[in-house]
């Protein structure tokens, strides 16, 4: 039986679901403590893959936690921060392995002009100038062969449909997938 916990950073592009065992392996651990340590790491591999002065709109990374077990998800547009968010989860205390499953986005010109013409059709709107404040833009865009996936947390439903909105009618792309969450949707 697995105990689920969801941990969503809001602002940043870290989803992290946990996965406790509700019977422990480790006989010194209650499942309580378990599910605890498994928090704990999903807080501070969160928090440095926050801080990784690589992370950047055009990427996207999340995971989960099993017992100590880090699983990275996601995809990235450079090579060195797939290798990068590896050592960073490793250097977390508790961590014991990383199971890296973040792809990299292939490198391509075309790919790379989609990213930016989407970054600045919505950054630039002001009618999401909230998103632009941040530290860390809540909106990723992920383009992979002329695809563009849309990621991140928005206030709510209408900026969602906004947004997916103003990068189809401003972007010459293959296919527009709106995967925005909407903050507290209940």
């Amino acid at each position: 039986m697995l105990k689920i916990f969801g941990i969503m950073v809001c602002g940043a592009a870290l989803c992290v679901t946990l996965v406790a065992p509700a019977i422990a392996d480790d006989r010194n651990l209650r499942p309580v403590q378990v599910s605890e340590r498994d928090e704990r790491i999903a807080r501070e591999v969160t928090h440095a893959i926050r801080l990784y002065s690589g992370y950047e709109i055009f990427d996207w990374v999340e995971g989960d936690v099993e017992n100590g077990v880090v699983t990275l998800r996601g995809a990235v547009r450079l090579p060195q921060s797939q290798k990068d968010y590896t050592t960073l989860a490793q250097r977390i205390p508790g961590v014991k392995s990383v199971s890296n499953e973040i792809r990299v986005l292939p490198l391509s010109t075309y790919d790379d002009q989609i990213r930016r013409a989407a970054a600045l059709s919505i950054y630039r709107d002001p009618n999401f100038s909230q998103y632009v404040a941040q530290a860390l833009p809540a909106i990723h865009i992920l383009v992979e062969n002329g695809r563009i996936e849309l990621k991140g947390i928005v206030l709510n439903q209408l900026d969602k449909r906004l947004v997916a909105d103003r990068v189809r009618n401003s972007i010459v792309a293959f296919e527009v997938t709106n995967n925005l969450e909407v903050e507290n949707a209940g």
